[in-house]
């Protein structure tokens, strides 16, 4: 069975989650929507490998999760998923402002490379908190102005949504690897 790698870069401002989010993927999919404590990964030991084995073929997954410009710069990713906090406004004003300008900017293939919104840290919305907490609307609005494929949300803390992020993380980045590509037609699309 002929094995594909596919490089997945995770970018976003530093703290917005991350890391918790490659950490409760990496104790396995039935981990995934638990709220067990999570041992965080560190950023010595990338990329974070993950195998994924489907009818289609063996699946060799490259996590890359960084926001320092000298370092991801230089990577050819297949998939880029652009994160932030739902509980911190200007992590998502950054996404938007400076994050995808970098993707677009950084990658010759930037036309035809799929590009992801994933809010992080869902366990964290408050109500009490009109002008820091983003709402799904929100993002979903974000995503579409910057003209990506997708958007999701989830709590690596708590699980909530989590195999449904994975999943369609997983999804996208195995369509890469058809002629087709990773790319969704006519714009974003939430998951």
């Amino acid at each position: 069975m002929e094995e594909h790698t596919i490089t997945v870069l995770l970018l976003g401002d530093e703290k917005c989650g991350k890391s918790t989010f490659l950490s409760r993927i990496s104790q396995g999919r039935h981990n995934l929507h638990s709220q067990t404590p999570i041992t965080l990964l560190r950023d010595l030991d990338q990329p974070f490998v993950f195998e994924i084995r489907s009818r289609k073929g063996q699946y060799r997954f490259e996590f890359y999760d960084t926001s320092s410009p000298e370092s991801w710069k230089l990577l050819r990713p297949d998939l880029v998923i652009l994160c932030y906090d739902i509980s911190h406004r200007p992590s998502l004003v950054n996404l938007q402002e400076v994050w995808i300008k970098q993707v677009r900017t950084v990658f010759p293939s930037s036309d035809v490379l799929p590009v992801l919104v994933l809010g992080l840290k869902r366990d964290l919305r408050t109500e009490d908190d009109p002008n820091g907490t983003l709402y799904p609307q929100e993002g979903y609005q974000a995503a579409q102005a910057m003209r990506v494929d997708k958007y999701m949300e989830c709590s690596a803390v708590t699980g909530e949504l989590m195999t449904e992020a994975f999943d369609d993380l997983c999804r996208t980045a195995l369509q890469t690897t058809t002629p087709d590509g990773g790319q969704s037609e006519g714009g974003c699309v939430v998951m």
